[in-house]
């Protein structure tokens, strides 16, 4: 069997992984069988034969490229991977007589607590009078220093304030503060690559958003109380306007009350 050199693939502890795999000659293998195999396990991390996937082990975390398939690509994607996810994987094709090793490394940033330094953080959240909440993060004596961030629920960081930080006996005091305008759940995440270490400390926040439905029946009364004015307005005018229309016609004399030359009569 034909065994090509491998190539390796970094990621981060906790992202996802693509292994690369793809026969030179760009033939259609939906119906050609590949397995993936981690060396030094028993179990087949993933198999494709005849159209039928399977994935032994990693279960529900392996997935492949189904469009690619009729361009030669067995690549494959391992979702969220660990620490132990890391290792050889083979990528192997029976029926060609190829198969490709492919060496997966995890940059793990260990989540270890207990360690001299390693830094922890202390949320609190505080009302605003304008309606959003002030989150706070608050870290002691963290050494080496660390990186700071409040992210939302989606890991993505959010606008903070300027880092607060002061230094006493080698040792750093750090706190964040972000204002938040929506309800959800936010983390503060410390990390210190320096001895591998991160830790974060999550809180739920409930935003008092203005009520719309109030908001819409307050404008809704305002702009009937409005209609029924202009309306009372409009009435009174022509009550008025009418009341002027009769007093003129009664001050005017009749024809009986005028002489045949057209003189009146006193």
């Amino acid at each position: 069997m034909f065994c090509l050199s491998g190539t390796s693939v970094t990621v981060k502890e906790g992202d996802d992984a693509i292994l690369p795999c793809s026969l030179s000659t760009n033939e259609n293998i939906q119906d050609v069988r590949f397995d993936w195999t981690k060396e030094g396990t028993e179990k087949k991390v993933y198999i494709h034969d005849t159209g039928v996937d399977r994935s032994p082990a990693l279960r529900g975390r392996v997935s492949r490229f189904p469009d690619d398939l009729k361009n030669g690509n067995a690549s494959i994607r391992i979702n969220k991977v660990q620490q132990e996810d890391g290792g050889i994987y083979t990528c192997d094709f029976p029926t060609r007589r190829k198969t490709f090793r492919i060496k997966l490394v995890v940059d793990s940033v260990l989540k270890v607590r207990n360690v001299p330094g390693a830094a922890e953080p202390h949320v609190t959240s505080h009302d605003q009078i304008n309606g959003g909440v002030l989150l706070q993060c608050d870290v002691q004596s963290g050494l080496p220093k660390p990186t700071v961030e409040w992210q939302d629920s989606n890991d993505q960081i959010i606008p903070s304030e300027e880092l607060q930080v002061s230094e006493q006996g080698g040792r750093f005091h750090i706190t964040l503060k972000a204002t938040v305008e929506k309800s959800g759940r936010y983390h503060c995440v410390t990390t210190q690559e320096e001895i591998k270490h991160q830790a974060q400390k999550e809180i739920n926040v409930h935003v008092n958003e203005p009520n719309t439905g109030l908001i819409v029946a307050v404008a809704g009364v305002a702009v009937g109380f409005a209609v029924v004015l202009a309306v009372v307005i409009l009435l009174r005018r022509y009550i008025k306007n009418k009341k002027k229309t009769n007093k003129k016609e009664s001050s005017e004399p009749s024809a009986q009350e005028l002489k045949p030359n057209g003189e009146q009569t006193v």
